[in-house]
This record gives C-alpha cells, sequence and structure tokens, in this order.
C-alpha cells in the first residue's frame, strides 16, 4: 500500500485496481472488500478507500492472485429465463457465466432478474462496467413488458411524471402500448436508471403484473439477432460506440455540475 517509494501519480483506488482486473464493477467490489475477501501485500483490507500501487503490490482476491487482464473481452448475451445475472451462486444454480466457453474471469454488467430475458452485456472491463451501471450516467434501456390486462391510458401518462414506489421515486420515463394480444398489453418501457426490479415494481405500483419480461436494448446494444441463451463478440465499432457514449454522459455530468455550481 501507500508508502515513501510510490508516488502519488502511480497510486489507483483499490476498488478501481479489482475492477480493471475483471473481479466486478467498482460498487460491487467495495463489497467484496467490506466482507474481507481481499489482500494486499498478504493482509486482509476491509477499509474502502485504500490506494495501491498496481506495479509493486500484490493483491489476491478469495485467495489468488488478481492482475489486470492484457486484453478487454465484451460479449452480448440474450439471458434466457431461468438463469441468474451474477458471476457464481452458492446454491449452485445456473448462471449466465456457466453458458459461456470462456475460461478468462468475466462479470456481467448490471443484472436482469430470473425470469427477465434479454440484452446483458458480459466483460471483464471493470472500468466500462462502472459508468454503463452508474445511475448519474443515465445509460438508456429499453423493454418489452406483457402486462396481465389492458393498460389504462391515465397510467399510460403517469411513467411521463415518475412513479412513486415508496422507497424512491422513479424519473420520467417513456412508456407506450405497441399492441394488445387477449386483453393484455404488450408495452414498450425505456428508462435511465437500474433499481433493482424497477419495471415490475412500477407496474405493481399501477395495479398490473409483468408477466413476460424482455430487455431489447441496453446502451444502444440490442439482441434482435439472437435467440434466448444465445451470445456474441461485440464488433470493434460498437465497442467503440460504447465509449464515445461514457465520454458524452461523463462530459455532460461534468457540465451539469458546472452549472449547479454557477446557480449557488
Amino acid at each position: 500500500m501507500t508508502t515513501k517509494k510510490n508516488k502519488p501519480e502511480n497510486l489507483i483506488r483499490l476498488n478501481r485496481f479489482l475492477a480493471q482486473a475483471g473481479i466486478a464493477s467498482r460498487r460491487k467490489c467495495d463489497e467484496l472488500i467490506a466482507a474481507g475477501r481481499v489482500k494486499v501485500n498478504g493482509k486482509v483490507v476491509t477499509e474502502l478507500g485504500v490506494r495501491i500501487n498496481p506495479q509493486t503490490d500484490k493483491v489476491e482476491f478469495d485467495g489468488k492472485e488478481v492482475q489486470i487482464p492484457e486484453y478487454f473481452i465484451y460479449i452480448l448475451m440474450n439471458k434466457p429465463r431461468r438463469v441468474l445475472t451474477t458471476a457464481r451462486d452458492d446454491r449452485k444454480r445456473k448462471t449466465v457465466l456457466d453458458l459461456l466457453p470462456i475460461r478468462e474471469r468475466l462479470f456481467p454488467v448490471g443484472r436482469l432478474d430470473y425470469m427477465t430475458t434479454g440484452a446483458l452485456l458480459i466483460t471483464n472491463d471493470g472500468e466500462m462496467a462502472y459508468y454503463l451501471t452508474h445511475p448519474k450516467f443515465e445509460v438508456k434501456k429499453v423493454y418489452r413488458v406483457l402486462l396481465n390486462k389492458l393498460i389504462r391510458p391515465i397510467d399510460l401518462h403517469r411513467f411521463q411524471h415518475g412513479i412513486d414506489l415508496g422507497d424512491f421515486k422513479t424519473a420520467p420515463c417513456k412508456a407506450r402500448e405497441i399492441r394488445r394480444l387477449d386483453n393484455r398489453s404488450l408495452m414498450e418501457v425505456e428508462i435511465h436508471e437500474g433499481k433493482n426490479r424497477q419495471i415490475r415494481r412500477m407496474f405493481a405500483a399501477l395495479g398490473y403484473e409483468v408477466e413476460e419480461l424482455h430487455r431489447k436494448e441496453f446502451a444502444g446494444l440490442k439482441v434482435d439477432d439472437l435467440r434466448e441463451g444465445d451470445f456474441r463478440e461485440l464488433t470493434p465499432s460498437e465497442v467503440k460506440q460504447l465509449k464515445q457514449l461514457i465520454a458524452q454522459q461523463k462530459e455532460k455530468v461534468l457540465s451539469d455540475h458546472d452549472h449547479a455550481q454557477k446557480s449557488h
């Protein structure tokens, strides 16, 4: 960890190093650190905010040395039903990583519910995952939602103003009825948040049950060409587009911050 030999410019936060090494997103890495699963130079570190020198410090996760990968892998999957969006499961249930014939350490970006299908990015690029999942970067997600009954016009209007879920109120979002199937509405909903079970909870708050939920788009990535359970690597142009999207969102966040500072 920090020593006189380590210059400040050589030091990075431990959670960022773990993310760059493909362990998980930065926020998840903070949880792993707090849980005592990370060692630096042989000692367990549970304090958040610790800085290390990647060149000289030895970092271990669950007893195995951690190193930043030589190259990044980006996979788009159409997540099937009854598969967990997690790196591993204590109850030995099937996870999205079990569907991949890849030996490198990867992790899913964000989460989809057990019964939810659709666009899921899987990678070892923790920095990208951080920006694509952090709420302030407002990454677009588009869902197809089959309800148990017809949507009322007044409820469509409510999505535009945000829906109170008790513990928080959702940001305004877009919702439209695409068609009707046996007195049930097939909806398309676009959100820029990613709270746990948010789509299901929004409709439940309005008195509807979600019978089927499919994420058709995540950060511009679509799974129209993939069957459930299928996956493919991102093209170089798709990776470039994601990086451009992140750069644009960073700029917007900085601009909003500057504007807020000036208005005080």
